[in-house]
Formats: structure tokens, sequence, C-alpha cells
């Protein structure tokens, strides 16, 4: 058996990694009928065990047993970003398709010896979020894509919150590299921008720390003290070409929390968007002259993180292009970098990757039904 999927079955799927967000995966996939999980593995085999108990799932155990079956075709990678591209290599040398959670890498020569593998394999590399996938934001995007704001010229996101410490029972990795408000965030908000805009062409950025350390205030580990790696507040300008362009802060520095705003503006009008981290809500469109807004509401199936995978697996069936790409996600991360070496050099830099326009999803399009047959 080969990692191409077959289209009599659902395609098997692996876990690797047992933490917080693979609960959300595992409640998502095991409902969608075009995947089927089959093994979850992690370097703690109890929590391994038990996440597979508590989701119906088969088999659990070691990284390299579920690398070693044949019935398993994309492995979903659920593990910390440091590790995330290493993690990548050994699925892809498995003869196996990989989604990962965002980021994708940590560098761009990383991302991009991913890619190529992947290439070279014949093989496919697909990654978090997919929560640009939900119905909220694809409503936004058809709406955006029909001409109900005009041409679309500018946008304003923010992401403002104290900091995830407050309720996460292991967030040091938010706050060492890779992590932060930026790379933790900002891949939602970026991500939109790009389905948005297109290709972004330069960042100009600045940073800051308000705290060097951080105190755990959930969990066993309540009450600790760790160390604060990388800056907790960015605020960058993102230009995409021909004038167009987004304001973007993310802030672990914000006692007033602001997060899950995107406004794109347009010749003939306003779209408010509802929060890139869900995978639902409303939008509000607003027209020159409108004293109210329209409401825009959410259109499309009810999803949740995993989605990405279904989009994955059909698009591997029917030899199409994946819309949560490792190419968009490549391109993602490059802006990130920008901008954070933008902040670090007080200069603009120059974004030399791009990426292709992303086709909104059809209104019907729903990731639990199933298209194998």
């Amino acid at each position: 058996m080969t990692a191409a999927t077959n289209r009599s079955r659902a395609a098997g799927v692996g876990i690797i990694g047992a933490g917080n967000i693979s609960t959300q995966y595992l409640e998502n996939l095991t409902r969608f009928a075009d995947v089927e999980v089959r093994f979850v593995a992690d370097l703690d085999l109890p929590r391994a065990a038990a996440q597979a108990e508590a989701y119906g799932v088969p088999a659990s155990g070691s990284v390299d047993e579920l690398l070693a079956r044949e019935d398993v075709e994309v492995v979903v990678n659920l593990t910390v970003p440091a590790v995330h591209t290493d993690v990548g290599h050994r699925i892809l040398a498995a003869g196996k398709h990989v989604w990962s959670e965002k980021p994708l890498a940590l560098d761009r020569d990383a991302a991009a010896a991913l890619l190529a593998d992947a290439e070279a394999r014949g093989l496919r590399v697909a990654c978090a979020p997919d929560t640009v996938l939900g119905a909220g934001i694809q409503t936004a995007l058809r709406a955006i894509a029909r001409g109900d704001i005009g041409e679309p010229l500018t946008a304003t996101t923010m992401f403002h919150v104290p900091g995830p410490e407050s309720w996460h029972p292991s967030p040091d990795f938010l706050f060492a590299l890779g992590g932060g408000p930026l790379f933790d965030m900002g891949p939602y908000y970026v991500t939109t921008l790009v389905h948005v805009f297109g290709a972004a062409t330069r960042v100009q950025a600045v940073a800051s720390t308000s705290r060097q350390t951080r105190t755990i205030g959930s969990g066993p580990r309540a009450g600790e003290v760790f160390d604060v790696q990388v800056p907790t507040h960015h605020a960058a300008l993102i230009e995409f070409g021909e004038g167009r362009s987004a304001q973007s802060t993310f802030s672990f520095q914000h006692a007033l929390p602001r997060n899950g705003f995107v406004e794109v503006n347009g010749t003939d009008g306003t779209i408010v968007l509802p929060d890139p981290n869900t995978f639902d809500g409303d939008s509000a469109l607003w027209r020159y002259g409108q004293d109210e807004p329209t409401a825009l509401p959410a259109k499309g199936a009810e999803s949740g993180r995993g989605a990405g995978v279904v989009d994955l697996v059909r698009s591997i069936r029917d030899g199409g292009t994946e819309r949560a790409s490792g190419a968009v996600a490549a391109h993602v991360l490059d802006i990130l970098l920008g901008v954070r070496d933008a902040a670090a050099a007080g200069q603009p830099v120059e974004i030399a990757s791009a990426v292709g326009p992303v086709a909104p999803l059809p209104e019907g399009w729903d990731p639990a039904v199933s298209t194998a047959g």
C-alpha cells in the first residue's frame, strides 16, 4: 500500500502528539467520513493510550510504530514547533503525507527543505491553520471575491491579550523560539490576509517585551516562574503590492483583551470578518452611505480543527491543490519571519517568496460527508 488515497475507502490517519490540541483534532477527525484515525503516537505512551481510548482509536504507541503502519496514509504532526520539520521529514521518509500544526518551520530554509523533500517523494505537506476553511471566514472570502466591497485595498488586524500563561498549564513553549504572539497567533491572521490579498511583498515592524518572566496561573505547575525568550508584542505594516497593505498587531501584553479583529476595506465598502481563530462567526458589511452594516451570516458546514486534513485527503484523491497547502504556510512563515527581522533590524524586509491566489471553498463544502466511492 502506498500513501496515495484509494477512492473506495476512508484515508488512514495517524496522529503524533497527544497534548492539548490533539483533543480538538480527535473530536473532529473521528467524525469526518473521508478519514479514519487508526493510531495515536506520543513520547508519553500512557498519554497516547488515554487519548486513543477516549476517542475510539484502535491503536496507540510510539512514533516508530505509527510510521511503520501500512494502513496510515496521512500523519497529523501535533508536536511542538521546534521539531515540526524534523518529525515532518520522518513522516515523509515513511512514505506518508504530512499535515503539520503551525508554524510549518522555524526558519525559511527548513520550510523549503521540507517542501522539497515532499516534492521529491511525490508526497504532500499541508499545514494549519485550517480555521481559514471554516464557514465564518469562507463566507467573508466569498463576499470579497464576488465584489461586495469592490477591490480590496487595506486591512487592519488585532490580537491583544494579557498572555496564555493564565490558562495554559504548560505555556513555556509559547514564550520560546517559534512562539510569542507573532508565531503562535500570527498564522491565523496572516493566513487570512494572504487568502484576501495574495502574496506579500514587504514588511515593516516594531516589537517590545513587557516582562522578562511570566508565572503559570493554572494546572499542576501553577506558580512556577519561567523566562520569556521572545518579544511579546509586534506591530507590523504588511505590503501586498499595487498599494495594498495591512496593519497588524500581535500582543501578549495587553491587560485589555481585544482579539479576533480583522477588517478589510475596499473601493466600495468594508467587511468585518469573524475571529480567524474560529471556524464560524458572522461578518458585517458596511457600504458608503449606510448608517448600519448588512449582516452576512456564516454559510457552510460546521467543522473544526481537522477540516484541512479532509481537504488534503480529497485533493490527493482528486488531483487538486489543497487550500491549506505547505506553499501557503511557507509564505505565511516568510511574512512572519520578515516581521520579526524588520523589528529587530529597524528597517523594512523584502518578502522573497510568493504564492498564487487561493479560491474560496464552495458554500456546500462539508468535511463531514463522505466523498469516497
